[in-house]
């Protein structure tokens, strides 16, 4: 453990990137031969040269220029689709079949067996002409050591170059990847780990490196989150040893939190036998090929249920979490209000609100009206509102309720607009509390005002709180949360 080395992630990230680069540069692969090492993987049944087929088309993918990356995922989404005059001619045979006379009860019967065995046999066809013929080469992947790994990058991949231009035919890849991954990942193939200080170092570097929602700055911020009072567990498949595919950092503790300052900071944690409440604070997920898979509602349940047997005093289930989306959303309102004629204005903040915002806000900047006062104090990237008690004491009443109403009243498609709202309340959570700076650092008051929110998972409710939000949009929050609204 001594020997590891915990460098910055910007610096890692940049390293990699470089490194990346330089291999591509230095190392030049022809194109034509991947290509062709793809058609083999795909048309080959012997197993021997299968394999080597399957290896050269996985290294030589790797050595690949971006771009050459994106023409090769064109080729294979457009070459190797299914074939559409099949389906099409099938379809027809299909239609043209004419349906037996009499009751349609004759088809469970042995006499009307072979009045359906066209049917029956289309059908089969069809079902076969409907699987591209990428398919093979996901499952042979699959099966091969090191191909689940390679089709997670694969689809980081699709999903960059998807960003840059969505066509179509990468789109149809993207989609049916994204189902074969879903079914391959299920929770019975994957093995839950309560990841502790004795694991190996390179599965701890994972997680330093990995953590995606408060750093760990050091050593010692690591032995933190994985002593007393704390747990991190993960969830790792057998094809991919010593990287967990999503973890999850729990405090066991009294009560809810209500900052992330004592959370991650406050000492001494206090003895596991006091502790009523499991606490998520962070889950991260290491690979961006995964986007879109839900591990994390699987990780939570199974934690619940986890925590729940190891230590039945413990019945409070709730989360710290962050509200990326909120300081985008407030300004960008604000920003369009201004805009407005004024009759169709909406005034975000109640007179005697303004009044008081307008009288603080002198020595700090200046505006014609209270939201864009409160506009440019937010959007100053030195937040100089919080260095003042009056300033803070006048935003957070508005604050909090515009909090309460995006995180409740917010949506996109009829789902919580907030990234991480959606995923809990999904999950079967409830909007439990809002917390008022919550989170001081320069991330916290970027993305949310230092404001953070406690979703609460109580087990008996989360069932019936999944399928509300699913099936109606509902969002299930405590009597406090309401009354900000």
């Amino acid at each position: 453990m001594n020997q590891m080395q915990f460098p910055p992630l910007d610096a890692d990230n940049k390293a990699s990137s470089s490194s990346s680069q330089d291999a591509s540069a230095s190392f030049h692969v022809d194109f034509a031969r991947v290509k062709e090492s793809m058609h083999n993987a795909i048309s080959m049944n012997k197993i021997e040269i299968l394999d080597a087929a399957l290896d050269d088309f996985s290294e030589g993918y790797f050595g690949l220029s971006n771009e050459n990356r994106r023409v090769l995922l064109l080729t294979l989404a457009t070459q190797y689709d299914l074939n559409r005059k099949q389906v099409r001619e099938l379809m027809k045979q299909y239609l043209g079949l004419d349906l037996p006379n009499g009751d349609e009860s004759v088809e469970n019967t042995h006499e009307g067996e072979g009045s359906f065995s066209s049917f029956y046999r289309i059908e089969r066809n069809l079902r076969h002409s409907l699987k591209p013929m990428y398919e093979v080469l996901f499952e042979r992947l699959n099966t091969h050591p090191g191909g689940l790994r390679f089709l997670s990058i694969m689809r980081a991949d699709i999903l960059s170059f998807l960003a840059d231009e969505n066509i179509a035919s990468i789109r149809a890849l993207d989609s049916y990847l994204k189902e074969k991954l879903i079914t391959w990942l299920s929770p019975a193939n994957l093995q839950l780990h309560n990841i502790t200080w004795d694991d190996p170092a390179s599965l701890l570097e994972k997680i330093v490196a990995y953590e995606a929602v408060h750093p760990i700055s050091n050593l010692l911020d690591l032995k933190r989150r994985l002593g007393i009072g704390r747990r991190c567990f993960g969830y790792l498949h057998p094809a991919i040893p010593e990287e967990p595919l999503i973890f999850i950092e729990v405090a066991l503790m009294k009560n809810v939190a209500q900052t992330i300052q004592e959370v991650l900071w406050d000492e001494p944690p206090m003895p596991e036998s006091e502790a009523t409440c499991a606490l998520f604070y962070s889950i991260s997920s290491t690979q961006p090929g995964l986007s879109g898979i839900n591990l994390g509602k699987f990780l939570i349940k199974r934690v619940i249920d986890v925590v729940r047997r190891d230590m039945p005093k413990i019945s409070t289930f709730a989360t710290l979490s962050p509200i990326p989306g909120y300081m985008q959303w407030l300004l960008a309102k604000l920003a369009s209000i201004e805009r407005c004629d004024s009759t169709f204005r909406e005034n975000l903040l109640k007179p005697e609100e303004e009044t008081a915002l307008l009288g603080a806000a002198k020595e700090y900047t200046t505006g014609k009206n209270g939201m864009e006062v409160m506009c440019n104090l937010l959007s100053s990237s030195s937040h100089d509102w919080t260095k003042s008690d009056e300033l803070s004491l006048f935003l957070k009443a508005p604050l909090m309720r515009l909090c309460a109403r995006y995180l409740l009243e917010e949506k996109k498609r009829g789902k919580a607009l907030d990234s991480v709202g959606n995923f809990h309340l999904q999950n079967g959570a409830m909007v439990g509390r809002i917390n008022w700076m919550a989170d001081r650092s320069e991330k916290g008051l970027k993305q949310s005002a230092g404001i953070m929110v406690n979703y609460i998972y109580k087990v008996e409710n989360i069932e019936e709180n999944a399928h509300s939000y699913f099936s109606e949009g509902q969002i299930q929050a405590s009597d406090e949360v309401r009354t900000y609204v």
